[in-house]
């Protein structure tokens, strides 16, 4: 008989799938972690045996602790500890003014917790290195205060307040409850409503109130409808209608800022999102229907469309087969052929969204039962919504992190808000801050002549600051920056670029020193502090890198006349040089009106290639030195100026931008900035040397300007071709007021960046429309530097 003959098999069970989460999505059950922001502080319930560890993430923060039983009285017996401070760092906080500690406020009523006779604790200090941690053990059940305590940074010092992170072990690890843990409520809630897995339910709303619809595990949709209570009153059943509502935004969603509002089909504003912590929803697909489960094999599932004919049957509102919605959290997109995909969620634990009734509405808001797909993360789960008075103040805002693993920061309000304010109401969020995008008298050209013939004042806060001191500060720097930072002197500013291992950048940016041990790294993009904190503590340097963004703001007044203005109000002390004696890439450090004047650092840098400064300050100062500077410029034509214009300002100055000129994929040489990596002439070694000297001497790809034969827009992306062939595309355009024609800054393929080489820009799909162009050096205006160095 003949032998069988068996196939080969991959032995054992299957392997589930290779997911890799961001740590606050794959912590161990029973693990908890949250995040205290410099000169802000938090509440965590606490239970016996839990353990509590803080970590001061950046050093040189102080951390104090409050904990308290049911009834209010605090006892740091509880933490397992004796006292040791009063809490005078919390007190300090909540005795300002800081808008942003009002939850918290409200949170400390609730729990019937007074400070003025607190029994704390205190842990870290100036000197604590990035990383310290200190753990408790809790004693009894109670609620704990968490608090980031600090005082204003000195204008030429260092001591910001930075973050404070939180890990709570729970020594009672129960099975999770869907639903169970809600975030801390913005303000004292009207309506508290749970809305059930695969459920909906409907809920008035009065104008001016708020509506928060919190996902609360994460992953979870959500379809919200609304109605005019006015009109349901008349028998008039108009929804929301996202098609309306996407025609008049020009956008998929609303989001906080300008554009915000839905829209019913006659053009009512009937909401407008406030905050948003997600930043990603669908707003052209029906909430799910039957029919769609029928197509797919599940006849009879539950859907968002029947629930809400049930939950609006007694509200006058007639059922359809397909409810039109706005579907928060569900992560849909149309891909370049035309074809609509959906994924997971994007919102994790706690996100929400914040809306603001505009008229008298009737709401129905559902937690979608779709388990036949991603939609929900394969794991149904509840919606939370509740609701806030009117007489609530919430500021505009969405939410950012800083890395996959950070906790989400929500946009501010610069210090000089209040006063661009008076000129505009057009502000975008960039960056987590609101920064205005023009100004209604003069409009973005006259805002550009200004800067090109007289001076313009702008808010340019959302810069990232941080600052690096120790006895390694300069060794750190060296090695994580191209440009050779021992040859920069006290006083000095140097731009650089900073890079990869395998040459792509991280960011670009200037370096202050203050000292021989004391550096302000000053960038676009909060990574770069993350970046240089990673690399010290991997080689072991004595550093600290601490955020000092939100304790200093700053002003950019540049233009032909910005010295002139400047002059009348900088004060300096005869042992820094005097404003006029401030030369290109030099700072000052002075004061306002005179020796008992707002301090302020005070350098000779811009972005608009024009003769400039930037003034730095805190926020606290930040109104008094607007209004010296505002007062002093307008015998000089002094105006605002917002982003429109400087986009134009810069592009035709050569200048780069991130994620347009430059991203992780492009190095400093294909960026246009390669006079920042002095290979030849550096002699320490820095990350990502040898993959520039390899790049350098094999390029393949190179920044170019491009002069355009046409009037036709160009567009960040739009394709470069010789004859069929793309050999690059543009990064940046715009049509110069000054040269009477459209430019662009362009990234081409080394063989054909020559000066003078004639190339097409494609529109449509890059071959029906073509534009002419030739290749010229950049940057357009000034290629030698000689405005800002005049």
């Amino acid at each position: 008989m003949q032998e069988t003959v068996y196939p080969d098999v991959v032995p054992g069970p299957p392997r589930p799938s290779g997911i890799r989460l961001p740590s606050g999505l794959a912590l161990p059950a029973g693990t908890e972690r949250y995040e205290v922001r410099g000169a802000g502080a938090i509440f965590v319930s606490v239970e016996a045996g839990d353990v509590v560890t803080v970590r001061d993430m950046e050093g040189g923060q102080a951390c104090e602790l409050v904990a308290a039983d049911a009834s209010g009285r605090t006892d740091a017996s509880i933490l397992g500890v004796k006292s040791n401070s009063n809490a005078s760092g919390l007190q300090a906080l909540l005795s300002g003014d800081n808008e942003s500690l009002n939850a918290f406020r409200a949170g400390l009523a609730r729990r019937r917790i007074d400070l003025a006779h607190a029994d704390a604790v205190r842990v870290f200090g100036n000197d604590s290195p990035a990383g310290d941690e200190e753990a408790f053990t809790i004693t009894r059940d109670g609620s704990l205060v968490v608090a980031a305590p600090g005082g204003p940074m000195a204008i030429d010092g260092h001591d910001t307040v930075t973050p404070i992170q939180v890990m709570v072990r729970r020594a009672r690890v129960q099975k999770k409850v869907k639903g169970a843990e809600l975030p801390e409520p913005l303000a004292d809630p009207v309506l508290d409503l749970r809305v059930k897995s695969a459920t909906a339910q409907s809920f008035f709303v009065r104008a001016g109130e708020f509506i928060q619809i919190i996902d609360v595990d994460g992953r979870q949709c959500t379809d919200f409808q609304c109605f005019s209570a006015r009109k349901l009153d008349k028998g008039i059943d108009n929804p929301l209608d996202v098609t309306a509502t996407r025609s008049v935004l020009g956008h998929a969603y609303a989001m906080p800022g300008l554009h915000a509002k839905y829209y019913d089909q006659d053009f009512e504003p009937l909401v407008e999102v406030v905050q948003d912590t997600c930043g990603r929803h669908d707003a052209f697909a029906l909430a799910c229907y039957a029919k769609y489960y029928d197509d797919i094999g599940y006849p009879g599932h539950a859907n968002c469309s029947e629930n809400f004919n049930r939950a609006l049957a007694d509200k006058g509102v007639r059922p359809r087969a397909g409810w039109m919605a706005a579907n928060f959290f569900f992560n849909t997109g149309v891909d370049a052929h035309g074809v609509m995909f959906s994924d997971e969620p994007w919102s994790r634990p706690g996100d929400y969204v914040l809306l603001r009734a505009l008229t008298d509405i009737v709401c129905v808001s559902s937690a979608c039962p779709d388990d036949t797909s991603p939609a929900n993360g394969w794991n149904l789960s509840d919606i939370h919504v509740r609701t806030y008075s009117d007489k609530n103040r919430f500021s505009r805002a969405i939410a950012r992190r800083v890395t996959p693993d950070s906790e989400p920061k929500m946009t501010t309000e610069t210090a000089f808000h209040s006063r661009f304010a008076q000129h505009t109401r057009n502000f975008v969020e960039y960056k987590g801050y609101w920064l205005a995008n023009s100004f209604a008298r003069e409009g973005p050209i006259e805002e550009y002549w200004a800067c090109r013939q007289k001076a313009v004042i702008m808010d340019l806060s959302a810069l990232r600051k941080f600052e690096v001191t120790g006895p390694d500060a300069e060794a750190l720097l060296q090695y994580t920056l191209t440009r050779d930072v021992k040859k920069l002197g006290v006083g000095q500013v140097v731009y650089t670029a900073m890079c990869y291992e395998h040459g792509g950048m991280i960011d670009d940016g200037t370096l202050l020193r203050l000292g021989l041990d004391n550096f302000r790294w000053i960038g676009g993009d909060d990574y770069s502090g993350v970046w240089l904190r990673e690399v010290a503590e991997k080689l072991g340097l004595k550093v600290m890198v601490r955020s000092s963004t939100d304790q200093m703001h700053n002003v950019a007044v540049q233009g032909p006349n910005s010295r002139a203005i400047l002059k009348e109000v900088i004060w300096t002390p005869p042992h820094q040089p005097k404003l006029e004696e401030v030369e290109w890439f030099r700072f000052t450090i002075g004061r306002i009106g005179g020796e008992n004047g707002p301090p302020v650092v005070v350098s000779r840098t811009g972005y608009t290639g024009e003769l400039g400064y930037e003034v730095w300050c805190h926020p606290r100062d930040a109104g008094a030195v607007f209004d010296a500077v505002w007062e002093a410029g307008q015998p000089h034509g002094l105006k605002p100026m917002g982003l429109l214009a400087l986009d134009m300002l810069r592009i035709e100055a050569g200048l780069i931008f991130a994620g347009y000129e430059f991203s992780d994929q492009t190095d400093p040489f294909e960026a246009g900035i390669g006079f920042t990596v002095p290979l030849k002439s550096k002699t320490d070694d820095f990350i990502g040397r040898e993959a520039l000297i390899r790049r350098k001497d094999h390029p393949v790809r190179k920044l170019v300007g491009l002069d355009i034969d046409s009037n036709v827009a160009v567009g960040h992306g739009d394709c470069i071709h010789i004859g069929r062939a793309q050999i690059g595309e543009v990064t940046s355009s715009t049509r110069s007021p000054l040269l009477k024609k459209n430019i662009a800054l362009a990234r081409v393929d080394a063989t054909h960046a020559a000066v003078g080489t004639e190339v097409e820009i494609g529109k449509l799909d890059g071959h029906q429309k073509r534009l002419p162009a030739t290749i010229v050096a950049f940057a357009h205006y000034d290629p030698k530097k000689e405005r800002p160095r005049s």
